[in-house]
């Protein structure tokens, strides 16, 4: 490690080594995360730039880990609940070519890479001999976060079976419809066309979703028979995230980010408290942001609750938060050219003074460390590391992270993903478009 590096690093004993960040090799090393893992109900993995190749296949082998030996029975991950039904279906045995499944059922193009794949095929794999088979969701809200259409329609669906007789007002569909969103790349064009609808359509469409949730909780005793309880409830939730989107549309075209960042939050973390009740244990991956326990701060609006910290009040030590840390290599481009196909660019060395800094310092390979369980000079080290790489890689936000997360995995190097062309070729003309502009380095 060059001198630039060693100002300030972790002693020794706080080191936890990953032999190999391989999906498939042993995971003899990850025993040590045990008496870390204890009962969580939720173990949640955070990532600090979305599609990197090596977040990928450490969320990939951390799955198989707490699957095959602690027995946790869903693997949730930040893309749309609504969609995310198509991706169970398949991970349990279902026909479905799997090409289209990652293209259109996971959202924010989550589903574009030859790594998400493999951790795909793996549950599909391992659902064939195992007597209880772990389910694939979503914690998103639907359509890239700008369409409706999706939770809507299922809901539609839905209620077409469970209550046959009621006829669903045909211009809640249609003005959903008017800013309707194939993909995040057409998101913009999305809320633009939301802008220019009329405050009465838009009010009637909000008060509209109201009246059907309240349809489908006045309606449940009936609707369960007709339909069972896990569809019932698979709708019911689909309903509340598309209305949770419809706010976060309001919030956003207002100018209002906490309002539009907490909404989703709060919707983030209520999916994931119902995907509980249902299997038992949760592996939950998402970015850094949403898992942490703390709130986030950024600049210019008051600090955001989160779906971590959310689900931290309500499961207390049920909940288990790893934070992750990157040091150089690529990272995801959130600047104008990312939609004509520049979609990685080179990812600069960890600010100094910064956690993903110490962190960086402290080991040449992956590896983790127990923040419950350091010593005293290495927690001030750490609690002295406030600023944290965020969003796409570049940007950090002031954060104590003994207090944010309770284990951290540090990645040295990070690169971009591999495109999955089958998914590819199956995706909307928008992402084909974009994407057609991407060349690998």
């Amino acid at each position: 490690m060059d001198g630039t590096r060693a100002a300030a690093r972790l002693g020794g004993a706080a080191v936890i080594p990953l032999r190999t960040l391989d999906p498939d090799g042993p995971l003899d090393d990850l025993s040590r995360l045990d008496e870390a893992i204890g009962d969580a109900r939720v173990v949640a993995i955070g990532e600090s730039a979305h599609y990197n190749r090596e977040f990928f296949r450490l969320r990939h082998r951390l799955l198989r880990y707490l699957v095959e030996r602690h027995g946790f029975g869903a693997y949730a991950m930040e893309t749309g609940f609504v969609e995310g039904r198509l991706v169970d279906g398949w991970v349990r045995g279902g026909g479905d070519a799997l090409g289209d499944v990652m293209a259109n059922g996971m959202t924010s193009l989550m589903g574009m890479w030859t790594q998400m794949r493999a951790h795909l095929e793996w549950m599909r794999r391992y659902n064939g001999a195992a007597e209880r088979p772990v389910g694939f969701y979503g914690i998103d809200l639907p359509g890239s976060n700008a369409s409706l259409l999706p939770g809507l329609d299922a809901v539609i669906a839905y209620l077409a079976e469970a209550e046959p007789e009621f006829r669903i007002d045909p211009g809640i569909r249609e003005t959903a419809a008017r800013f309707a969103a194939t993909s995040a790349f057409s998101a913009p064009e999305a809320f633009s066309a939301y802008m220019g609808l009329a405050p009465a359509a838009k009010d009637a469409l909000t008060a509209s979703l109201a009246d059907l949730a309240g349809r489908m909780a006045a309606g449940r005793v009936d609707h369960v028979q007709r339909t069972g309880v896990e569809a019932y409830e698979r709708a019911s939730r689909s309903l509340a995230i598309t209305a949770a989107l419809d706010t976060v549309v309001r919030a956003m075209v207002r100018g209002d980010q906490w309002a539009a960042m907490s909404g989703r939050d709060a919707a983030i973390a209520d999916t994931v408290e119902m995907i509980l009740r249902k299997e038992g244990r949760v592996v939950l991956a998402a970015h850094n942001g949403h898992v942490q326990r703390r709130p986030v701060a950024l600049p210019g609006i008051p600090p955001v609750p989160m779906a971590g910290l959310h689900l931290a009040d309500r499961l207390g030590d049920g909940y288990l938060a790893i934070g992750t840390t990157s040091g150089t290599g690529q990272m995801l481009n959130v600047g104008p050219d990312f939609a004509t196909g520049t979609l990685f660019t080179e990812m600069e060395a960890p600010r100094p003074g910064s956690l993903d800094a110490l962190m960086d310092a402290s080991h040449d390979g992956p590896f983790a460390t127990d923040l419950r369980n350091l010593s005293p000079a290495d927690a001030e080290a750490v609690r002295a590391a406030t600023p944290h790489r965020a969003g796409n890689g570049a940007s950090y936000c002031d954060l104590n992270p003994l207090e944010a997360f309770d284990l951290l995995i540090h990645l040295p190097h990070v690169t971009a993903a591999d495109v999955d062309t089958t998914a590819l070729a199956h995706a909307p003309q928008d992402v084909q478009k974009a994407f057609s502009g991407w060349k690998p380095k």
